[in-house]
């Protein structure tokens, strides 16, 4: 008898993430022995290179999505999201992420959770981590994903065919309100900032306010230890402020500093994700960002090009390029958020656990 047990995932990129897609069936219930499995599959037991694991070291590629059948009317799957945080020893399921929401389409089609025919499908994905929905529409042949295609996204080389993911409802999705501290803008440390949740938690920062550009890199950034305290400092006081508590082992609330956009966009970020600097932006990051660009009090609405009209279009520039979020508004509130993702089967197998580690379960 093997003293490994073989669980079995698939590798997806989803978006410019990529992650372990595993079957909730699969895992033992939830708790413990449960986390202990999942760190054991990424190598996320404190080392930050997860070399014993099938993580790859970074943020955007330590990534977990457990996924079941849905008992939802009108829901497809039930999709809660992980991340293994880099050389910590610990799991957070606290956010969501719209990077690897794009892949459960994919999986879903290719374990045969979900069947579709035709030459089109769609898919509605509970999200567990925020209680909203997402809708992922994507091409399909003879019951699978395409993978081919001409849509392009910033991050990820080449071309894939689309997936498009029209979110509902995202206002609040942590926080319980899109504005929780009941402010467009607060000050704290001395800086203006905007804690707003419409999909991600995030506080909106002035670039400028930090004494910098906006468009030094994400190594720069990384290397500037003044900043990194004065923006871990403004997002340990506004967890409570945000009803998220004492933040201090939390992946929320992501800090965004902006600045005018460089090119045609309408505005540029740096995203701290959320002691790192992200090389790009995160979907639903992206989504909130964009919220707060076009809120007329935010810290940040007076360096955003906002258009008018309800149906609002921007573009939002990062450090591999830009990102495009439609926001729908009714009555002056935004009622859906749509954007466009790519993903790609990668590989497909079975991870192994000590079978020690499951044993523990009795």
């Amino acid at each position: 008898m093997s003293n490994q047990h073989a669980i079995p995932f698939l590798q997806i990129r989803g978006g410019s993430s990529k992650g372990i897609y595993l079957h909730d069936a699969d895992l033992p219930e939830e708790g413990a022995v449960r986390d202990a499995v999942l760190k054991w599959i990424m190598g996320a037991y404190g080392d930050a290179r997860q070399i014993d694991g099938l993580g790859g070291g970074d943020p955007l590629s330590s990534k977990i999505a457990v996924i079941k059948a849905s008992e939802r009317e009108g829901v497809d799957i039930d999709y809660r999201f992980i991340q293994a945080i880099i050389g910590e020893d610990r799991l957070d399921d606290t956010p969501n992420c719209g990077n690897i929401l794009a892949g459960v389409g994919a999986f879903a089609l290719e374990t045969g959770r979900v069947k579709r025919e035709g030459d089109s499908c769609s898919i509605t994905v509970y999200m567990e981590n925020s209680g909203k929905l997402c809708h992922l529409d994507f091409p399909i042949e003879n019951g699978l994903p395409i993978y081919e295609g001409e849509a392009a996204i910033d991050g990820v080389s080449g071309t894939s065919a689309p997936v498009i993911c029209r979110y509902e409802g995202l206002a609040g999705s942590l926080c319980g309100d899109m504005l929780p501290t009941g402010n467009a803008c607060d000050v704290i440390d001395g800086v203006r900032v905007t804690c707003i949740d419409n999909g991600m938690p995030v506080v909106m920062l002035r670039a400028e306010d930090f004494g910098l550009i906006g468009t030094e890199t994400p190594d720069e950034l990384n290397q500037n230890e003044d900043l990194k305290a004065r923006l871990e400092s403004i997002r340990l006081q506004v967890g409570p402020m945000m009803n998220l508590g004492d933040v201090s082992a939390r992946a929320v609330p992501k800090m965004c500093l902006v600045s005018r956009a460089t090119g045609d966009g309408a505005f540029s970020t740096r995203t701290f994700i959320p002691k790192a600097c992200h090389k790009a932006i995160g979907v639903l990051g992206a989504v909130t960002a964009a919220s707060a660009a076009c809120l007329a009090d935010s810290a940040v609405a007076d360096l955003a090009d906002v258009p008018d009209g309800d149906v609002k279009q921007l573009c939002i520039e990062h450090p591999s390029g830009v990102f495009d979020v439609q926001l729908t508004f009714e009555d002056g509130a935004i009622v859906q958020s749509g954007l466009l993702r790519t993903t790609r089967l990668l590989a497909r197998g079975d991870a192994f656990v000590p079978q020690s580690i499951i044993q523990t379960k009795a």
